[in-house]
This record gives structure tokens, sequence and C-alpha cells, in this order.
């Protein structure tokens, strides 16, 4: 595996198997986008035939890639780029964290949840992150061990394999752990983050090591960096399997790592060897001729983003397009009243009911459009009670930092994969052993347990728990067969990323990657969020006319799609990052 450098024609001059003698998979040739108007060069859609890949790193593509060429399958080349994922952007994902995986099947039409979430340790209680009766400021409660729960990525990805796998378990590992021990070039977005995160992330003396040159400046942009520890721990379940991981000495090493913080953390080799992962049944709903799937709860995001589509389908949005005041104005309030439900009552359902069936009903969907008024914002919006719960439910304060990763791939055989993965902030907890960042996913939690009045929140901590996502993999179906599959990172804002290019694929009939390039805007209950430096933003007036309190601000989405139509696939990867789709 040779050392790829950043340069500008990734799949002319670097990818797509050319080194193997094989032809070029299609390229991403830039052109401006006119309907994003986003103030990004944007790349145009790249098509395919057979299989395509789609993520946020080139080389993690390219691994995907080799494995698809290899006669993979969906989920094998899901597993090999994830792997690298997590050593060419580690601030995003890893094998420290977890994740959700949607898998359709396409010799059986069945759907399936691969749920990898984290869980918070044996020894957690609810007032983890509460100080004096207060809940700790975010930056106190995020970068320490209180916040690591139990990794769950590779208990996740093993057992998709072990359902779903075509190729040896053990190929799988190959290019991460020759990108490992050759070494990559770090990639200007990398460089950037490590900058930013200089103060928090050098103060762990392991991470410092890696990430930091011995004058303590990040490595700069090119800097081969080599990851022998990492690509030891791969080895390591290339060949034994997830146990390697979740029992003997890198347990131990994981747990000693938490446990010696200066705020140490109580997960435990317990914890570790009795994590399973979890196959769930996908929550699906209606908008318009097409039929939306998702993971359901402990996500939040495929309902979130359900429930805005069942309200947005009451509204003309297909009429009003892109560009139009009244479409930000309603894709808002539909955000309104879907964060105002998820912060009530959305948690592990091991623990919580989730009335999901009730958030998603028609006529409750039609009695919370029928809350939007046409000139007018609502402001902040109340949850509904569509299942008799809000007397005894108390709001979730918990907050969602946008450090995710996203991978989307169709093999030759027509089975699909949408996967979402995390380490939570940029970095995770910042707790760095043999190679690989630990999560800080408990901060999931909502930071206080209860309200004033004693009502508990659904999604506190508790032992053994999976803290509530936003993680939204989705895919698409119309006419019984898939059509679209599609997620993005972006902590909370995720449900807003994933409704935006949804409406902008099947009620704007823009191609994938122009409707993952329109400028990103939307509600989280506060105020309406334009992208910064977009088209968007000459909207604000006409907004704070109607009653919206406005804000332009950076919206880092990394949305990754692929639409299957008529025999053919067209992939995007999002602009703002430095993303790739490959296929042929």
């Amino acid at each position: 595996m040779r050392v790829l450098r950043w340069a500008g024609a990734w799949c002319a001059a670097l990818l797509c198997g050319a080194a193997a003698g094989q032809p070029a998979a299609p390229a991403a040739h830039e052109s401006l986008n006119p309907e994003a108007a986003s103030g990004y060069v944007a790349k145009q859609a790249v098509t395919a035939r057979r299989f395509m890949v789609a993520t946020a790193n080139p080389l993690a593509s390219e691994a995907g890639y080799r494995i698809l060429r290899e006669g993979g399958s969906a989920v094998d080349a899901a597993i090999a780029a994830q792997l690298v994922l997590g050593l060419t952007e580690p601030q995003s994902s890893g094998i420290g964290g977890g994740g959700f995986m949607l898998h359709y099947a396409a010799g059986t039409h069945e759907l399936r949840v691969y749920d990898a979430r984290e869980t918070a340790p044996a020894a957690a209680r609810p007032d983890r992150f509460m100080r004096d009766g207060k809940p700790l400021p975010f930056r106190q409660a995020v970068n320490n061990g209180m916040s690591v729960g139990t990794p769950g990525l590779l208990r996740g990805l093993e057992l998709a394999h072990r359902q779903q796998g075509r190729l040896p378990w053990r190929s799988l590992f190959e290019p991460a752990i020759a990108l490992a021990t050759q070494g990559f070039e770090v990639s200007p977005r990398l460089h950037a983050l490590l900058a930013d995160a200089r103060a928090e992330l050098a103060a762990q003396p392991a991470a410092a090591r890696y990430f930091y040159a011995p004058d303590g400046q990040p490595w700069p942009v090119g800097h081969v960096l080599k990851n022998p520890d990492y690509a030891q721990v791969l080895r390591r379940v290339a060949d034994k399997g997830a146990d390697a991981f979740y029992h003997g000495d890198i347990a131990h090493d994981i747990v000693a790592a938490v446990r010696a913080h200066a705020v140490p953390g109580d997960l435990s080799v317990a914890d570790l060897a009795g994590y399973r992962a979890r196959v769930r049944d996908a929550v699906c709903a209606d908008y318009r001729a097409y039929r939306l799937c998702g993971p359901p709860p402990p996500s939040s995001g495929p309902l979130a983003v359900m429930q805005m589509l069942g309200i947005l389908q009451r509204f003309p949005m297909d009429k009003l397009g892109p560009q139009s005041v009244e479409a930000v104005h309603y894709f808002a309030e539909a955000g309104r009243l879907a964060f105002a439900d998820r912060g009530f009552y959305v948690a592990d359902p091991a623990f919580a009911d989730v009335p999901v069936a009730a958030m998603l009903q028609p006529a409750y969907l039609a009695r919370r459009a029928a809350l939007i008024r046409p000139d007018r914002s609502m402001g902040t919006a109340l949850p509904g009670d569509p299942a008799g719960l809000l007397v005894r439910r108390a709001r979730d304060d918990a907050l969602e930092v946008p450090s995710t990763s996203h991978v989307v791939v169709a093999d030759a055989q027509g089975n699909v994969v949408s996967m979402t993965n995390s380490i939570e902030s940029a970095f995770g907890s910042k707790i760095f052993v043999r190679g690989f960042l630990l999560n800080n996913e408990l901060t999931d939690f909502s930071l206080s347990f209860q309200d004033p009045e004693g009502r508990l929140v659904a999604n506190r901590v508790q032992p053994g728990k999976r803290p509530r996502s936003s993680m939204a993999p989705l895919i698409v179906f119309r006419d019984d067969k898939p059509y679209m599959a599609v997620g993005s990172p972006g902590g909370s804002a995720i449900i807003n990323y994933v409704a935006k290019t949804l409406v902008g694929v099947l009620d704007w009939n823009l191609d994938i990657q122009q409707a993952i390039a329109l400028p990103n805007m939307g509600s989280r209950n506060q105020a309406t969020e334009l992208e910064r430096g977009t088209a968007l933003e000459n909207m604000m007036p006409a907004l704070r006319g109607m009653g919206h309190e406005v804000k332009a601000v950076e919206f880092p989405s990394g949305i990754q799609g692929i639409v299957m139509q008529d025999g053919r696939l067209m992939g995007g990867a999002d602009p703002r990052r430095e993303g790739l789709v490959l296929g042929e």
C-alpha cells in the first residue's frame, strides 16, 4: 500500500485501483452547483453501474472500493473503510467509539440495524455529571475519564460481518494495517483540527506524542504519520476477532488509561467483557411516494427526520424550491416540533418507554403541522403528548457536538449499507491508548437527571444504558426497492442535514451531489440557523420579519449519499469535507 498524497485529482492520478492495472472508477470532477449557492465548489455526482462507496476521507473510500472490486459485500467494504477512517480521521470515529449500521439484503429484502452504541459502565449513576446540585459545564464533563463509555464499534462490525460478510474477516483489516504501518499524509482537515484542539489534546501525554511534533506544533500537512500501535491492535483483532479487544491486555490498557486520567472514570474490564452489539428492527415511515427507514432508539435521528418530513408533507415544499424563504420557514418550524418531542421522549428503549409509533402516527403529525403558521414563527415549540407520557417526563439537557463520520456502500449484488460512527466530540475524550482515541459518548446523556419537580429525564445516566444519539443513517425505498442511502456527521444537526438532503432529492429533484451541497439550515428548537457564507444569509431580514431569531453559523456537515435508479448508481460527498465517491 503506497502513501497517498493530498493533491487535487484523486481519482485520475492516485486512486481507483490504477496500481493494479485496472480501469479507473469515474472521477468526481468539480463544477459549480448553482442550486447550492453555498460558496462551495461542489463536485459533480459520480455515476457507476456495479458498485459504489462514499466516505469522508479518500483513503477510506479507496479501502472500501478495493474490497468491492475483490468481490466483497457492502458490509465488507464498510468495515474496511471504517477501519481506515479510525486512522486517517481520528477526530471523528474509531474503534474506541460506536455507531449504527443499517443494512439491506438484496436476496431476502431484509432490513437490519446493527446497534454498536456505547454503554454506560456498571458503576455509573444518574448524578454523574452533577456537582452541588447543578450540571457540570460541558467542557468539564467531556474531556476526562467520566465521559468514556464502553466502546461498541468492533462488536458491531463483527456481528454484521458474521451475518452479511463475504470475504474473510482478516482481509478487511489489510488496508488499515498497511496505512498505519507505512504511514499516511496528514490532510489539511486533520492538521487544522489538531491546531484547534491543541490545548486539550496535547494535555494528554500519549496523544501529544502521536499528534504533535516535539516542539508542540501539530504535524504539518503532508507529514507522513505512522501508527504502529494501531496496526498491532488491528492485527490482533484480525487474527482473533473482537475478543482480542474486549478481553486481555488491550482491555486492561483501556481501563487503566480511563482510570489514570486526572478526572478518572469507572469503566471496568467487566464492562468491556460484557458488551454486546444488538440487532434491531428498523423504524420506517412514509414520505410522499417513498418509505424512509433507519435505526430506532436509542438513536433519535431517524425518528426526528421522519417526524420533520411527516410534518412537511402537509406543505408544498416541491413547489417552493430551495431558495425560497417560505421553504426555509417551514423546514425550521418542522424542526422545532421534532426537536421538542426528541428532548422529552427518546432514550434507550431498554430503560424508557419511547412512543415511536405514536410519534409517527399520521394524525399526530397532522396536529403538529397545524401548529405552523405560514407567516409567523412559533418561537420555541412545546412537546406534544402522543402517548400520555408528557406529565411524567422532564426535558433532556444533553449537548451533542459534531464529530462523527458516515459511510454509504452499494455492492454488486444489490446490498446496501448506510453507517454512521462516532467518538462524540472532536478527538473524543482525548484519552489515547494503543494508537486510538476513546470516546466521550456519555455526555450524550442528559447532564441533569430530573427537573425541579422531581420528574425524571428519560435520557439520564443509568448503568448499562446506551446514550441517546442523533446519528441518522437512512435507506429510502421506492416501490419496495432501495432508492437512496444517506447520512451525516454533525451532532444534533445531523437531523437537519439529512432532512435537507432528502427534501433536495425527493421534493426538489436535485441529484444527490446537488442536494448534499445545498446550504444547511434549520432549527433545533432554538434559533433558526443558516449556513454562514451562503445565499441563505440574504433571507435573514425576511425571516426576522416573520418572528424568527436567526443566526448565521458554521455548519460542517459531512453528508454522504447514493441514489439507486434505473440500474445506475449516483453518489455524492459533502464538499465541506474531504470526502470521495468511488465506483464502477
